[in-house]
């Protein structure tokens, strides 16, 4: 389970450590793609990653068509480097601005890169939905 959020840096050459804990989690190759309804760039295991696959497979062709084209056409396969950075590609930093400062966020199955200025500006704005989520929950 991946938890936590922490603040890092993308270098010039695209590059980003992620936390240790959650590379020791995803192993020595994963996957990166593009998030889903958020600005984004989601990581996960291979195991998650072959689980959403075969989920896309059993949906109406439509429907398994537009994730293919915006999940799957997305997607890279990652090995951390000896400095335990991964690259994200350039399309994936393009469509989720990522460029110098980024947030890496534990999402339990997942983890997502943000642009930290964009994930400040989501986080703000997403309080009302929050507090009603919150609201829902039974303790």
């Amino acid at each position: 389970m991946f938890l936590g959020t922490s603040d890092h840096s993308i270098d010039a050459k695209g590059r980003i450590v992620l936390p240790a804990k959650f590379r020791e989690e995803l192993g020595d190759t994963f996957y990166i793609a593009k998030g889903f309804d958020s600005p984004c760039v989601q990581v996960m295991s291979t195991e998650q990653f072959e689980r959403i696959i075969a989920n896309i497979k059993e949906l109406p062709a439509d429907k398994a068509r537009a994730l293919q084209y915006a999940f799957t056409a997305t997607a890279a396969e990652v090995s951390p480097n000896a400095s335990g950075r991964i690259m994200i590609p350039q399309s994936l930093r393009k469509a989720a601005e990522l460029e110098d400062e980024a947030v890496v966020l534990g999402m339990d199955t997942r983890i997502e890169i943000w642009n930290k200025s964009k994930y400040d500006e989501f986080s703000g704005s997403n309080k009302d939905v929050l507090g009603e989520a919150v609201a829902l929950l039974r303790f």
